[in-house]
């Protein structure tokens, strides 16, 4: 299929029989539909009874079995296309005393299986304050500090798991180290995923804030995306905002799409979702309808707003007039999930 003869993808609509015959509106008890984005298995086990235990990363590093992976100002030491899993008794003792060593040692889990990583391989995560020059401690000599995006795309999906996972749990980290209801300084409990105030007991756990992001299709079926920014950037992608307290995603589908580009939806669908943590997002993907044809930009969080049909926005991308999410997002598969196949990129030497 061509980018210009891509079909319009078919989405099962809430409710559908399935193909079962029955009647319009009558499902089985308890039915469920398949979700349009795939359902990605998890690769590490994150072990939550198993981290309750008292002294439980105390026992691992003792033991001499577990691994170790470095991350410090949402950087993580990579060598070639991985994550660096150092030794972690060994890392510990070589940086115990130095003014590097990790602010926090948290517990990531244990990994199900995967090239170069062995089912059951336990993995934590170092938190260092400050970056430490490659070759330090028995590091690679030839590693370097990269940020997720930089190096994702060459990441196998375990390393990508555990990347995204530490970048939650660090962010938390970095922004709850007092208790909320009378600033004393918190301890680390648990594996690191649970900071208690020694003045009045209470518990606080890692928070993650949901965030709708959606792809809007009129009724003639092309879509609507947005940018940011300058008025002539060629930004663009899907429109997406924080859900507030007391709302449902569906009314914040709503809500959000009417505040940035002046759309009022009447139907919207969930697809799927993906974990943002840059810092602390959930992303929860939808696609909606809407009889509008004209958008008008908020002027704040949307500068510019451009419908689409199949054909224009494929000869945009190939051109260089616009430039859309990368693969890595849920935007992509989004955007991918209306167009009916795959997007191609702009070759990258023109």
């Amino acid at each position: 299929m061509s980018h210009a003869e891509a079909a319009a993808p078919v989405i099962k609509p809430a409710g559908r029989a399935p193909e079962n015959h029955l009647p319009a509106g009558e499902v089985p008890a308890n039915h469920l539909f398949d979700t349009v984005l795939p359902v990605r298995p998890a690769l590490v086990n994150r072990g939550s009874a198993e981290r309750m235990k008292p002294n439980f990363v105390d026992g691992l590093l003792a033991a001499g079995r577990a691994r170790a992976m470095v991350l410090s100002g949402r950087q993580a030491l990579i060598h070639g296309d991985a994550l660096v899993l150092a030794d972690a008794g060994q890392l510990r003792d070589r940086i115990h005393n130095a003014e590097s060593g990790p602010s926090l040692i948290v517990y990531l889990g244990a990994a199900l299986g995967s090239p170069g990583l062995p089912a059951g391989t336990e993995i934590l995560l170092f938190i260092l304050p400050e970056q430490m020059e490659p070759g330090a401690a028995g590091l690679p000599s030839d590693a370097t500090w990269e940020g997720f995006r930089d190096v994702a795309a060459r990441l196998d999906p375990t390393h990508t798991a555990l990347f995204v996972e530490a970048s939650a749990i660090a962010n938390w980290h970095a922004s709850h180290t007092h208790c909320p209801r009378c600033g004393t300084p918190t301890t680390v409990e648990t594996g690191g995923w649970v900071r208690r105030c020694p003045a009045d007991n209470s518990e606080h756990y890692p928070r993650t804030d949901p965030a709708i992001i959606v792809t809007v299709v009129g009724p003639d079926g092309r879509l609507l995306l947005g940018g940011g920014g300058p008025l002539d950037a060629k930004n663009y992608s899907t429109l997406a905002g924080f859900v507030e307290p007391g709302e449902s995603l569906e009314q914040a589908v709503d809500r959000e799409i009417h505040e940035e580009v002046g759309v009022r939806v009447k139907a919207c669908q969930y697809l799927g979702s993906q974990s943002w943590p840059f810092p602390a997002s959930l992303m929860l993907g939808f696609t909606a309808a809407t009889d509008d044809t004209e958008a008008m930009p908020d002027g704040v969080e949307v500068t510019r707003a451009r419908w689409f049909s199949r054909e224009e926005l494929q000869e945009a991308v190939l051109s260089g007039e616009i430039v859309i999410s990368s693969r890595l997002s849920i935007a992509r598969s989004l955007i991918e999930h209306w167009y009916g196949g795959v997007i191609q990129d702009r070759p990258a030497d023109e």
